[in-house]
């Protein structure tokens, strides 16, 4: 599990495709803390750990998570959202964010309000349903709150701070972006559909 709260911007260095692609990812995280088989969330994607060196580590990525991602449009020196896995104890700071990617969302606009960015995303319409105003989102794993939605599409606010400490600084319109909707608006829905019945 994680919170959706960034803790380095780390960069992809090599990228092999051999059965799964395995990426490795250069970090600022000491890797001498980081056991084989951890958990770390790459652009919000939960990846595990399969080697290690100083400064960087390798994750095998599957076909599957290439297709419900956009893992597929990474490409060597792109800069990724890295969390490590939540300790028992932590600071949570965002939102309980899984790391199972639900869906991949578009960038459709971009504009600058004061010191922040609004962003506008067009969802896939089977995932639009759970996206709420003021509710929380996970995109490329940084956990947001949701300003407005209309149909397919909805909006958030990136702070300064938020631009600085995360890869959405270099974010552009046409950008495909990993969603993960709020646990708790899954269950919801899915009660509320178990009601109809």
């Amino acid at each position: 599990m994680f919170t959706g709260i960034i803790t380095d911007i780390g960069r992809v260095e090599v990228l092999e495709q051999s059965g799964d692609m395995r990426a490795r990812i250069a970090t600022a995280y000491d890797t001498s803390g980081i056991d084989l088989g951890a958990s770390i969330a790459s652009d919000g994607v939960c990846l595990t750990v399969v080697a290690m060196g100083d400064n960087w580590y390798d994750v095998d990525i599957s076909a599957e998570t290439v297709s419900k991602t956009n893992l597929g449009d990474w490409a060597v020196g792109r800069h990724v959202n890295l969390e490590r896995a939540l300790k028992v104890g932590d600071e949570l700071g965002g939102h309980i964010v899984s790391g199972h990617v639900d869906g991949v969302a578009e960038i459709v606009s971009m504009q600058v309000e004061g010191d922040s960015t609004r962003v506008r995303f067009r969802a896939p319409s089977d995932l639009a349903r759970f996206i709420a105003p003021k509710g929380s989102v996970s995109l490329n794993g940084t956990s947001l709150t949701v300003n407005e939605v209309e149909g397919d599409e909805f909006g958030v606010n990136l702070i300064s701070h938020t631009k600085e400490v995360t890869n959405w600084g270099q974010a552009q319109v046409g950008d495909r972006v990993n969603l993960e909707i709020d646990t708790l608006a899954r269950y919801v829905a899915r009660l509320a559909d178990y009601g109809k019945s």
